[in-house]
């Protein structure tokens, strides 16, 4: 499956990650909703559903924003990644890490806002609004801020992550700009490869010349 994936167009792969991203979102209200009517069990199930579905979407994503800027997209997935993995070992009680998993996703989310509003092919505005996302879920640095501002920031996760759901299973990605952008990146570090190699060709002594 995954192998289809990853042949897939870059309109399908950002439709796909609006599909698993939707079912994140399902799965970690369903959690909430279940460990609330004290169906652990469940609760604890669908929260690995929801962490699966995640990576998913960080994977998708992490392709998606490589012709942006290769190094935040890989930063991106980490932070992500740190914020799954700690996430899961919190629901089995074995996490080393005492923080809270939305922090990671926090700056997740504020390096996906970035990537999104230096992007040619998706609308600053989503842009702006996961950076807002992200902001909300860093208040968990602090338990009793998180606290006190539970319902706002709340409401800026859903609406920055919702709002980007929903543009990429509705509209996708804007595939011409993104493939331009890919060239452009390719082009660039190609250019920065080449600068390089004549300036340590300049730096380098004559023939006859003694080395500095």
């Amino acid at each position: 499956m995954m192998e289809r994936i990853a042949e897939a167009s870059p309109h399908l792969k950002a439709r796909i990650a609006g599909v698993f991203y939707l079912l994140t979102i399902i799965m970690g209200v369903l959690a909430v909703v279940l460990t609330g009517r004290r169906l652990v069990v469940y609760g604890d199930a669908a929260n690995l559903i929801a962490t699966a579905c995640y990576i998913a979407v960080t994977l998708l994503f992490y392709g998606m924003f490589k012709p942006v800027n290769c190094g935040l997209s890989l930063l991106a997935a980490f932070f992500s990644f740190m914020g799954c993995a700690i996430g899961t070992l919190s629901h089995f009680h074995i996490a080393t890490l005492h923080i809270n998993p939305l922090v990671f996703f926090g700056f997740y989310c504020l390096l996906i806002g970035y990537l999104i509003f230096r992007s040619t092919f998706l609308p600053r505005i989503l842009g702006v609004l996961m950076a807002f996302a992200g902001l909300g879920w860093l208040t968990f640095l602090s338990p009793r801020l998180a606290n006190h501002l539970s319902p706002y920031v709340m409401f800026a996760g859903l609406l920055g992550e919702g709002s980007l759901t929903l543009w990429l299973l509705v509209k996708g990605v804007n595939v011409q700009r993104w493939k331009e952008q890919g060239r452009h990146g390719l082009l660039s570090g190609r250019h920065g490869l080449l600068s390089n190699d004549l300036a340590s060709r300049m730096r380098r002594p004559q023939s006859g010349e003694p080395p500095p």
